[in-house]
């Protein structure tokens, strides 16, 4: 058995499975995988992309030991960099919307983060700009995920590889369509660049929610699909790596989720049941014949 420094070490990109099960029950044509990464301490692949991130900042030297880390947010990244920069040495202060539900303050808070707040009706645009401010006026490292190279470049040098070596055969591939759902944005940018290195045979799909559909330019509007659909078009987005946008309804990413369980014991969170939709879509309506999906979180069954 491999002893490893610290549990950040295990969280390469996790395995890649055939969803078989769920492709039999929908009566799909062709292949479907799955590659899940959520073995980390929220259950997300924030994990390994918090702790990512602060091994960048510190290999640019922009990062200094122990000091403080300041970020925008009360989502699954915002648990993530509070427990990885307490593992390493930083404190951790949250900006986040006074309107924040109270059970999420007082988890980040039972973490360890140090909170401060904006006024709700400035949203996280707020946020962003009141972590921006403190971590000028009092020298904290803002990890600003939202448009920090550090975000696409962890995936160009960690996920994108992973996958591309799990797909490839012998100078072709063995799925011939990737969907990932679009949050920070850092994901599909990373491994779709490392992807379109290697081959331009495979397609690059974006997910986000039918709800809000920033990236397609549709309506924007509340939606039930946590850590994607920002409600905007991230700074980390690539979209020349991108062929195509599928918008998945809340309902169906939920029944996705639901369904995978059953059939392949995958506990797959909402966010990574839109990309399951999505991959199942295009495998029903003849658009791929073999298709992969990135699953980043993984559902609470207990």
């Amino acid at each position: 058995m491999t002893l490893y420094p610290n549990i950040y070490r295990t969280l390469a990109p996790g395995p890649m499975v055939e969803l078989r099960g769920y492709a039999s029950a929908c009566g799909l044509p062709g292949r479907l995988y799955a590659c899940l990464d959520y073995g980390g301490p929220t259950g997300t692949a924030r994990d390994g992309l918090a702790e990512g991130m602060l091994a960048l900042a510190a290999q640019r030297q922009v990062l200094a030991p122990g000091q403080t880390l300041i970020e925008a947010g009360s989502g699954a990244f915002a648990a993530a960099l509070t427990l990885a920069g307490r593992t390493s040495g930083h404190p951790v202060c949250l900006a986040m919307p006074d309107n924040t539900p109270a059970a999420r303050q007082e988890l980040l808070s039972g973490l360890g983060a140090q909170l401060l707040f904006s006024p709700a009706r400035e949203g996280p645009a707020g946020a962003r700009a009141l972590a921006a401010s403190w971590a000028q006026k009092r020298d904290w490292y803002y990890t600003d995920w939202l448009a920090c190279d550090d975000n696409p470049e962890y995936h160009r040098r960690v996920t994108g590889p992973a996958i591309v070596e799990a797909i490839a055969r012998e100078g072709s591939s063995l799925v011939d369509a990737v969907f990932i759902g679009v949050g920070s944005g850092g994901t599909i940018t990373g491994v779709g660049e490392c992807v379109k290195a290697w081959t331009n045979d495979v397609q690059m799909v974006a997910v986000e929610p039918y709800e809000c559909q920033a990236l397609g330019g549709g309506l924007l509007g509340p939606h039930g699909i946590p850590d994607i659909g920002y409600g905007l078009i991230p700074e980390n987005y690539n979209p020349y790596v991108v062929d195509k946008i599928a918008a998945i309804s809340s309902a169906d990413a939920a029944r996705a989720a639901r369904t995978v369980l059953l059939t392949d014991a995958v506990p797959a969170s909402v966010s990574g049941g839109a990309a399951l939709a999505a991959a199942a879509r295009f495998l029903a309506e003849g658009r791929s014949r073999s298709a992969l999906c990135l699953i980043p979180g993984r559902a609470s069954l207990l």
